[in-house]
């Protein structure tokens, strides 16, 4: 398992929450578990590349300085690159930005501040998030620990790495499409993403195109490290706050009426291992005495949502790309931007303004299109996505442009139509397939049904338990060589 002995099997065995509570309980000192990670990623890094920056100083500084109070004190964690946090800098996967350092001003990076977290680095991201695969040409690839040549998925590809390989026990992560779900499927672990409006504010201006299918969360081994930390970084005042995890995990959901289907919104069957998955969960959510009917599942114009989709996101990345022009004057060179980057900018230079408008109303339709999916069912469940992890290299960002969005929307057809929708979704990994790859399963419910979600997934978690394939799997890496 390595040479850290106790260290180890900590990391390995035991959750953020039961980390904290230990530290809170005087029988291991923060410093002892900050060590034991910090030796973990020495030795898991050079094979699975999960960061992009790791300052072990500066998580001993914050260590030493920072809330001993909050739910997490003293856990250590990585952040997305995507999100500025104190003593680090945030690149977005990028070459440009390597090594900027940005002002932290965002609510959300103050929450995980009070919640007590260690943020040892930065996890890696495709640049800017784009990609549902983590090769930015900046870091070069993420690999999935369940097998080095497989990606991870994306754009959280860095934090689900980390989390899985157990190098910390619960990571931040970021969601538009399926960033959070998708990574978290490709490797075991449980993602979720919350209502839109749940949590306070992360660095993405509220104003900008697709600022509303965003959400900031995590990615984590159990599911009260989850709904610990949604509560942690809940919005003040909300309408329909969480309750606390204890009352969450001890009150089991009522019978529920659960929709399942099988085909993604552009019509299209997922793998055989996915409808595996499917019919395990759907089998599953049976013998824990709920009401599991066929539906057809969300419907809307699925083209015509994603090139609005895309139409957005291209946008955004002009105007990123303006503004970076203005700041960095002769600094800036766009020929450090990935090829898939510069192909969305040039496509956004020669959108009319009508037409982005065009696509704000398209996936607006869309999102009320998906809600009216949902009238009669308390949850949906479909694939989360509908394959097993794939090789590193079939969809980099070196590819051909088109093929790329074609990948984007067959790997979300099933997460997208909840971003748009601003309902809670979860990936829940309940299946392993013939070659001992996990596949999650993806439940939704209604806007601020979070708290329902989260008791589904307590419920799942106590009856089929992902926690010992984990084990295994770190443990093996642990002694590999490869």
């Amino acid at each position: 398992m390595g040479t850290t002995g106790r260290d180890d099997a900590l990391l390995l065995d035991l959750d953020a929450t039961s980390q904290a509570a230990l530290i809170r309980k005087g029988e291991i000192a923060p410093a002892e578990l900050l060590e034991a990670a910090i030796a973990r990623i020495g030795a898991l890094q050079p094979r699975v590349n999960a960061l992009v920056d790791f300052d072990p100083e500066a998580a001993r500084r914050q260590a030493h300085d920072g809330a001993h109070d909050g739910v997490f004190a003293g856990v250590p964690t990585l952040v997305k690159d995507l999100l500025a946090v104190p003593g680090f800098p945030t690149a977005f996967g990028s070459r440009l930005f390597r090594g900027a350092r940005l002002p932290v001003t965002s609510p959300y990076a103050q929450a995980l501040r009070r919640a007590g977290l260690v943020v040892l680095g930065k996890s890696t991201t495709s640049e800017f998030g784009l990609l549902g695969t983590t090769e930015p040409l900046a870091t070069g690839p993420t690999r999935n620990p369940w097998r080095l040549d497989l990606s991870t998925g994306g754009s959280s590809g860095g934090a689900v790495a980390a989390v899985a390989a157990g190098m910390v026990p619960v990571a931040h992560a970021s969601d538009g499409g399926g960033s959070i779900r998708g990574p978290a499927s490709f490797c075991g672990l449980f993602g979720f993403k919350p209502s839109r409006g749940r949590t306070v504010a992360a660095d993405v201006p509220p104003d900008a195109p697709a600022a509303a299918f965003l959400a900031d969360h995590c990615v984590s081994r159990s599911v009260r490290d989850s709904a610990a930390w949604l509560k942690a970084t809940e919005a003040p005042g909300h309408a329909a706050p969480l309750p606390d995890v204890a009352a969450l995990q001890a009150a089991p959901p009522p019978r529920l009426r659960i929709g399942v289907y099988s085909r993604d919104v552009f019509g299209d069957l997922p793998s055989p291992d996915a409808l595996a998955a499917l019919d395990v969960a759907t089998r599953l959510c049976t013998d824990l005495g709920h009401d599991v009917v066929e539906t057809a599942g969300p419907a809307y114009d699925a083209p015509a949502a994603s090139r609005a989709f895309f139409t957005l996101t291209a946008a955004g990345l002009a105007g990123m790309a303006d503004q970076a022009a203005a700041m960095m004057g002769p600094g800036f060179d766009d020929g450090l931007f990935e090829p898939y980057t510069r192909a969305l900018i040039r496509r956004a230079r020669a959108t009319p303004a009508d037409e982005v408008r065009a696509a704000v109303a398209t996936l607006a339709a869309a999102g009320a299109s998906t809600r009216a999916a949902a009238a009669g069912f308390d949850v949906l469940l479909s694939p989360t996505v509908p394959f097993t992890a794939f090789p590193l290299g079939r969809h980099g960002p070196d590819r051909n442009p088109d093929d790329l969005v074609a990948f984007t929307n067959r790997l979300a057809g099933y997460t997208a139509p909840a971003s748009l929708a601003g309902w809670p979704a979860m990936s829940v990994p309940l299946y392993w397939s013939a070659a001992g790859l996990p596949l999650g399963c993806h439940f939704t419910a209604a806007h601020d049904a979070d708290a329902l979600l989260l008791r589904l997934a307590f419920q799942l978690e106590g009856a089929a338990g992902w926690a010992p394939r984990l084990r295994r799997m770190q443990e093996g890496l642990a002694c590999r060589n490869d």
